[in-house]
């Protein structure tokens, strides 16, 4: 695009607000976005009713930078706050970061599913788990200790404005990352990671005007019998498996971590900085 040009998307191609579930993406608004060369800059300009939102690449050597965030064990409404806040960031500038952390037991529902019956709800609490509801796609799920949790918070304009890529992008991730403890994970017609008929990480994201939020949840030790009171992402006749499971080892969070890193960089070209 030459200095000046003005390239206008279609509207089909754009979407403002959208939520992936297990095996179709919802698409709940739209919206324009032109881009615009100033100089050597390239903005992206998406027209809302509340106005225009400016987004220009925060890059390090060409590449996108994204912060390492590590939070340690949060709770689940914590760790929503905490997303909204890097959410926020971003309306000035891209802002990316990579929030890690564990939860204590909670259960989540997302937003693919009427309300779940009160009295599930409660014999789950009674296990000693809370119970959230989510704005990210698909069905109910389990965080707990020994799981590694994921929440990027990225300008997708930063990178390639499609949702499906981005989702593609984490499940190539987590599959990389399996290779590297020679674990062979693949994908499926259900979002996830799996081996064999087991899903290893759920993935359940949400995403407005092409800013991420919630992520990926891989298990790593965790405590398997949790998941043994749900459908997990409610895909019936399936199981669930974990990292220490399949390596007949304890694997931990901590030493996961690294690989979980390296492969991010490697699937999304961007590098890493550590939060201060």
């Amino acid at each position: 695009m030459t200095r000046g040009t003005t390239a206008l998307y279609k509207p089909e191609d754009v979407i403002s607000l959208i939520a992936v579930e297990e095996e179709r993406v919802v698409v709940e608004e739209r919206a324009e976005v032109r881009q615009i060369t100033r100089g050597s800059l390239l903005l992206t300009e998406t027209i809302h009713c509340s106005g225009l939102v400016w987004c220009q690449s925060q890059m390090r050597g060409g590449q996108p930078l994204v912060e390492v965030v590590r939070l340690g064990l949060v709770s689940y409404q914590e760790a929503l706050r905490l997303q909204q806040v890097y959410v926020n960031r971003h309306r000035s500038s891209p802002a990316h970061a990579l929030l890690l952390c564990e939860h204590p037991p909670v259960y989540t529902t997302g937003i693919r599913h009427k309300p779940y019956p009160e009295p599930l709800l409660d014999r789950l609490r009674l296990l000693g788990a809370n119970v959230h509801r989510a704005n990210r796609g698909g069905l109910i799920t389990f965080h707990g200790p020994g799981q590694l949790v994921c929440y990027p918070v990225l300008n997708l304009c930063s990178f390639k404005k499609s949702v499906r890529w981005y989702v593609d992008q984490l499940e190539q991730t987590v599959i990389a990352l399996c290779s590297r403890f020679a674990i062979q994970a693949t994908t499926s017609p259900h979002t996830g990671v799996w081996v064999g008929d087991n899903k290893i990480c759920a993935i359940g994201i949400h995403c407005g005007r092409y800013i991420t939020s919630h992520g990926l949840a891989l298990n790593c030790c965790t405590d398997l019998s949790w998941f043994d009171h749900i459908v997990p992402c409610g895909i019936e006749g399936k199981g669930v498996t974990s990292l220490s499971a399949e390596l007949r080892r304890h694997a931990s969070v901590e030493e996961v971590v690294p690989h979980l890193l390296h492969a991010f960089t490697q699937q999304f070209n961007c590098q890493l900085t550590e939060a201060a």
